[in-house]
């Protein structure tokens, strides 16, 4: 079977664009057709100033929501990256086979290192090197699909060319992966400014829809929705965003198509009433659920201590055998 590695990052409560972006392929598609392993990757959460126990609870109910969406522990690998070693062991080999200039070029890192500067914050040597981390959470594994949003898209790359470098300098050591998104809301966009993607961090909780908020909560998220200037239902990405990302919502939620949906509708009442229900609908097992897990913390334990134990078992002779390769005494 073909191995696919994920991630979420605990730096805020999981959202609707987390659920349709990632999760729900996660539980319907990639741990029945593959031998897949999901991770709550907090090592990533350490790259801006955090809350310690912040963290510590976000991960937990990152865990506890994917569980809760559907992933089961026989079919799949959940385990907390923290929980194991060759993520870091690897991390810094990798580091040794990475460019200073590949990663300066990284998107995100100029994006955020601008926002510390701009905020008078210093920026951590952690947020220039985490996507090394990252392609060290991917190879360990033997990873031949990483399923993400489509601005991730730049870290799997980097990931291809650390493997194929490392391949050709040092021996055959690592499976060269590749980027994988689903076919619709691959990315959501936030409720109030349907031009940026819908994130766990935002100051402004106005315009994103989180899985435990309650259908009253949704409900009024959605309905207060953007729109746009003019007054047709049409999926136009560029001249509608806010439309397009209400149509590309109700379509994830109801299998349908955006296009197709828009003719459906004379009003954006109309579609902000079915769009706020169908996310109700779509997020109430889910929520449910997780009240349940939430209670049973054994359960949910016992899920990442077998998840670290198995993933261990799957990285360590890798992670080794790249060791071995670069130079390194065994242990």
């Amino acid at each position: 079977m073909k191995r696919i590695f994920s991630g979420i990052k605990p730096t805020g409560h999981l959202t609707l664009g987390n659920y349709l972006g990632a999760l729900r392929r996660w539980v319907e598609l990639d741990q029945h057709q593959a031998d897949a392993l999901f991770s709550v990757v907090d090592l990533h959460a350490l790259t801006v100033d955090h809350d310690p126990a912040r963290v510590r609870r976000l991960s937990r109910q990152a865990v506890t929501l994917m569980l809760a969406a559907g992933l089961d522990p026989d079919l799949c690998t959940v385990f907390v990256q923290s929980q194991v070693d060759e993520h870091a062991r690897l991390s810094y080999v990798l580091e040794c086979t990475a460019t200073d200039g590949e990663l300066r070029r990284m998107i995100q890192y100029k994006e955020k290192s601008a926002q510390a500067r701009a905020a008078g914050q210093s920026v951590r040597l952690s947020l220039l090197t985490y996507p090394v981390l990252m392609a060290a959470d991917i190879l360990a594994y033997g990873t031949d699909e990483v399923p993400v949003g489509a601005d991730q898209t730049q870290h799997v790359e980097l990931s291809r060319d650390l493997a194929v470098r490392f391949n050709q300098r040092y021996g055959h050591t690592f499976t060269v992966p590749r980027a994988t998104h689903p076919p619709v809301a691959a990315r959501v966009m936030d409720l109030q400014d349907p031009m940026s993607k819908m994130g766990k961090s935002h100051e402004s909780p106005a315009g994103i829809v989180y899985l435990l908020d309650d259908a009253d909560q949704v409900r009024k998220k959605v309905m207060r929705a953007v729109t746009d200037s003019g007054r047709e239902v049409e999926y136009d990405r560029e001249r509608s965003p806010g439309v397009a990302n209400l149509l590309e919502i109700l379509s994830a939620c109801s299998e349908g198509n955006p296009i197709e949906l828009a003719g459906v509708y004379e009003s954006y009442g109309a579609l902000k009433r079915d769009t706020a229900e169908a996310v109700v609908e779509l997020l109430r097992p889910v929520r449910e659920r997780h009240a349940e897990l939430a209670a049973d913390g054994g359960f949910v334990d016992e899920v990442l201590r077998k998840g670290a134990e198995r993933a261990r078992g799957m990285a360590r002779p890798r992670v080794d055998a790249a060791y071995a390769a670069i130079g390194l005494l065994p242990g």
